[in-house]
Parts: C-alpha cells; structure tokens; sequence
C-alpha cells in the first residue's frame, strides 16, 4: 500500500523526461518543476508544479506560495491513501 512520489527539476523537454523518470521508477505520480518558469526554482518563495501519475493525467498548478504547492502534493497523496485504505 505503499505510495511512491517522485520530483523531476527539469530545463529542457520537461514533460517527456518527467514522463520517463515516472516510468522508470513506476511511481504513482511525479511533481515537475521547470527552471524555466517565472517565480519558481531556487531563490524564491513561489513555485509552479505540475503532477503527472502513472495513468499520465496531469494537473497544472499556477505559480504559488511554496508552503501551497505543498500542501497541494500532501493532498494529493492523502487522496491515495484514502482509495487504497
């Protein structure tokens, strides 16, 4: 029952090397950050994710507060837990 979440900071085909690295790994999904997004990264207190599962549905996020792109991937795997209990 186990849940596996990977993170991908990628600069260049963003989405098709985070597509791979949750096959690879055969996580229930990924959190992308791109370094090519304004507001996200290092250095800042925003960030702007997307989260890919293994069924490859993706969520946008708009650029937020890091404390809520937080809570959004907590929620996200408390979401898993509830289906698998």
């Amino acid at each position: 029952k186990q849940i596996l979440v990977g993170f991908a900071l990628e600069t260049n085909n963003e989405l098709a090397n985070a597509n791979r690295k949750l096959q690879k790994k055969n996580l229930d999904f990924i959190v992308l950050n791109s370094l090519n997004d304004l507001g996200a990264g290092f250095e800042t207190d925003t960030n702007k994710i997307t989260i890919i599962d293994k069924y490859n549905n993706r969520q946008d996020f708009q650029s937020k507060s890091k404390i809520e792109v937080a809570k959004d991937i907590v929620s996200r795997i408390a979401g898993l837990v509830e289906k698998r209990l």
